[in-house]
């Protein structure tokens, strides 16, 4: 997960998107995305396809590693981007995998001091 992690934090994976926060679950991914001029299906296909290649190159998966699919929900004026993405990112306590989320590594979200460089125990 953590080289999945480092690919998921850099900046060309997103194109001329701005990820905003996001989680890595074992089985799944959670993200909020600024769009910029490309289609969200574009993106996701690079995201896809980076994670992919990057973990096909580390020895981890060979074969792709997400769902052909993805589901996506675009927030209104009226949502608090915040609090939208505290949701996401608070996935593991839910799930049960940690009793507080700065437990859990694998996660990043755009309003903590310094996106440059992973945050304390995430993507190292």
């Amino acid at each position: 997960m953590r080289e999945a992690s480092r690919v998921i934090d850099a900046a060309p994976t997103w194109g001329n998107a701005q990820l905003l926060a996001w989680v890595l679950m074992p089985d799944h991914w959670h993200g909020a995305l600024l769009l910029g001029k490309e289609p969200l299906g574009r993106v996701m296909n690079r995201f896809k396809a980076n994670v992919s290649r990057a973990l096909r190159d580390a020895g981890i998966c060979q074969s792709p590693p997400w769902a052909r699919g993805f589901h996506d929900h675009a927030l209104r004026k009226q949502e608090d981007l915040k609090a939208t993405s505290e949701y996401i990112i608070a996935n593991p306590l839910r799930a049960g995998l940690v009793d507080n989320v700065l437990d859990y590594p694998y996660w990043n979200a755009a309003w903590l001091p310094t996106l440059s460089e992973p945050a304390r125990g995430r993507c190292s």
